[in-house]
């Protein structure tokens, strides 16, 4: 039987006596509307793990004064069902008030892989996320924490705040789960119109150009043009496309493994994607 637990003393507690009791613990934070690329993530888990933690809770710090906080799907009792179907032990659903407590005032800055990409387009969007995953690292103080790769920079900056804050969790990050079309599952993808998600899979177009010519040995600014028009052609308004060293997200130096990120919108929706880039 899944436990719901909204309290984070009560969380806290569940976990410390599994883990003093042997059991290791897996723990997969989400913001909901779940999918089958959450439900990869809850599998691994389940794999590798005793016991299974899935937190869910929309972080009105990482979205800035005009994105889609107040229309971001919110989705708890599918969620909960369809989560009751899979091998986990707790569903962690805090309140805003749980995580952010009246006169709280400490923020968690990232520099280094937040700083370019998402963190220009998208300003304190990773002070957000970086703080929101420590409070739930200190809640839910699991073994190993799970995260899909289609967030590619969000993993980058995950890792490197554990790392410099010696967080004692190991940061697994999954493949991406796609559509039929291959295009990445995400929950804004239920804001496309059918127009706007035909247009949508320009994103999945532009990787796969960009590794035929990586593999071609093509320059990589001529690369990163052939990824805008491939974009353009469809209609999606290009944030960017670029590719980068695929840890620090800086230029590609010659022993670089490589990554090519992508983001853009479709209509009002904006998509991210990222491929990693085989050794050359």
């Amino acid at each position: 039987m899944v436990e719901l637990i909204h309290d984070p003393a009560a969380m806290r507690e569940r976990v410390l006596a599994a883990r003093m009791a042997g059991r290791r613990i897996g723990f997969v934070p989400t913001m909901g509307a779940l999918h089958a690329g959450h439900m990869s993530l809850v599998e691994q888990a389940a794999h590798d793990c005793d016991d299974v933690v899935v937190s869910i809770f929309v972080n009105p710090t990482q979205f800035g004064p005009h994105e889609d906080f107040e229309r971001y799907p919110r989705t708890l009792e599918a969620d909960c069902r369809l989560l009751e179907a899979q091998r986990i032990r707790w569903i962690f659903a805090p309140d805003r008030v749980a995580m952010y407590p009246p006169g709280d005032a400490t923020r968690v800055v990232v520099a280094g892989p937040a700083e370019p990409f998402e963190g220009t387009i998208r300003p304190g969007h990773f002070t957000g996320v970086a703080t929101v995953v420590l409070k739930l690292f200190q809640m839910v103080p699991a073994h190993a924490a799970y995260f899909g790769a289609k967030d590619w920079q969000q993993t980058r900056v995950v890792m490197q705040m554990v790392r410099d804050l010696a967080v004692p969790i190991r940061i697994v990050v999954c493949p991406t789960i796609r559509e039929s079309d291959g295009l990445a599952m995400s929950s804004r993808n239920a804001y496309l119109s059918a127009s706007e998600r035909a247009q949508a899979v320009a994103l999945v177009q532009c990787l796969g150009r960009a590794e035929d010519l990586w593999r071609a040995a093509v320059d990589v600014t001529e690369i990163e043009l052939a990824m805008q028009e491939t974009l353009k052609r469809q209609g999606i308004a290009v944030d960017y496309s670029a590719i980068v060293d695929a840890e620090s997200l800086t230029p590609l130096r010659p022993t670089s493994d490589a990554v090519a990120l992508v983001a853009g919108r479709a209509g009002m929706t904006r998509l991210i994607d990222n491929r990693l880039l085989p050794a050359r």
